[in-house]
């Protein structure tokens, strides 16, 4: 396995780093005090300015919709393996990636939509995606059931004529709360009689269609990501054209497991970006402060930390490049024990760095007058968001024995000799 950037991603990265260094990291105050004067006013969720100054210039940049390989909606799109190290840079800042149209939810929405939905649904909702006019959600998370296992969906999408009813109550949908988001990728059971992994089904459904209510905002550690949000949304006899059922009827766990391993990993790669801008922030402030009589990096203590945090970081994105090089390579499917492991390792590792980097910091790490805070509860949702740790490790330890399985047949299998 190779890999060393192609001279079209060492232009690109550095064309990114170079945006980063004049257009993200100046403006990270701006930001949040968008988002604080709105609240102020009586409404948080508002768009940012600042983020729709930047999305032309991203766009003019040349960095824009680099997530989406092999589309031709996307030409500029590129492989797993080339923007690796391209979505690690923009995960260094939290609103970075919507900047260059490359966040989530919209990217698996979109990477959904181009391999599943037809030519008029992709002309009608990915189209304007891809341009970044509006945003989406993806509701597939419910409250009543444990979501990890997808087949305990209970939301019903039931077929009454040229129509599709919807009712069921979800959580956890990223991105319900921004008023740009105008539309939305559902998941619910067609048909509860058909096989397990055969009743469900995923359905395009405009957010502005009746019947729907978007109830209330999920705080994570008491941030409630406005203007993105993860709300809780009830859907009352939501009718939708039959049109918009994506694939067929009892397709939708098969639509689920090829849109989660592109997102999975790009978690990862943003993963690896915040931590390691939160080591760096760690050297930063342990070189200017001193304790004792000395720097506090003069301290054996975190000589250990910060030799640990660079250990895990390397080792953390050495596996993403090796799944990403197989999804390019083999395919999702054949990769998924490398996408299962990357999706436990990166955001334990950076969950762990980012709170070495808030233990460095003192009080100051626990507060918003640092990025830390914020950063880690983003990566400690992670270790939840698109497959808890344990359904992974359960996913890997599960191919790990039946490698072992078929050895010992072969092992034990009778040897016969022809006459």
């Amino acid at each position: 396995m190779n890999f060393d950037y192609t001279d079209k991603v060492k232009d690109m990265r550095e064309r990114l780093l170079a945006f980063m260094d004049a257009h993200i990291y100046p403006n990270e105050g701006r930001f949040f005090a968008e988002i604080a004067a709105n609240r102020a006013q009586g409404n948080a969720w508002l768009p940012t300015k600042i983020i729709e100054e930047l999305k032309p210039k991203a766009r003019a940049a040349g960095l824009w919709n680099l997530f989406l390989p092999r589309s031709p909606r996307a030409p500029e799109g590129l492989s797993n393996l080339e923007y690796a190290p391209l979505c690690e840079i923009m995960g260094r800042v939290p609103f970075a990636a919507e900047v260059f149209n490359c966040s989530a939810p919209d990217t698996g929405n979109m990477e959904t939509l181009e391999r599943y939905a037809s030519e008029d649904i992709k002309d009608e909702w990915l189209e304007p995606l891809l341009k970044g006019e509006f945003r989406s959600a993806f509701l597939m998370t419910e409250p009543e059931v444990a979501s990890s296992d997808a087949t305990n969906i209970q939301c019903r999408i039931e077929r009454d004529g040229d129509d599709y009813v919807i009712n069921g109550r979800k959580w956890w949908s990223s991105g319900a709360g921004d008023p740009r988001c105008a539309v939305y990728i559902v998941m619910g059971k067609t048909n509860p009689d058909a096989p397990r992994h055969s009743q469900q089904s995923m359905i395009v459904v405009p957010s502005n269609t009746p019947g729907i209510e978007v109830v209330r905002p999920l705080t994570v550690f008491g941030y409630d990501d406005a203007p993105h949000g993860h709300m809780e949304v009830v859907l009352k006899n939501v009718r939708v054209p039959a049109r918009n059922l994506l694939l067929g009827e009892g397709r939708g766990f098969e639509i689920a497991q090829g849109r989660l391993g592109p997102g999975r990993i790009h978690h990862c790669m943003r993963s690896i970006g915040a931590a390691e801008r939160a080591l760096e922030l760690m050297c930063k402030r342990l070189n200017s402060r001193v304790a004792f009589g000395k720097p506090i990096s003069a301290q054996s203590v975190w000589h250990e930390r910060i030799a640990d945090a660079r250990c895990r970081i390397e080792m953390a994105r050495l596996l993403t490049l090796k799944a990403a090089y197989m999804m390019d390579t083999v395919g999702n499917k054949v990769a998924k024990a490398e996408i299962a492991m990357i999706k436990v390792v990166a955001p334990n590792m950076a969950c762990d760095v980012i709170d070495m980097a808030i233990q460095a910091h003192g009080g100051g790490g626990v507060s918003d007058d640092f990025p830390l805070a914020y950063s880690y509860a983003n990566q400690r949702t992670l270790r939840l968001a698109d497959g808890p740790d344990e359904v992974h490790r359960q996913s890997i330890a599960k191919l790990e024995l039946a490698k072992h399985i078929l050895i010992k047949a072969e092992v034990d299998m009778p040897v016969t000799r022809g006459c």
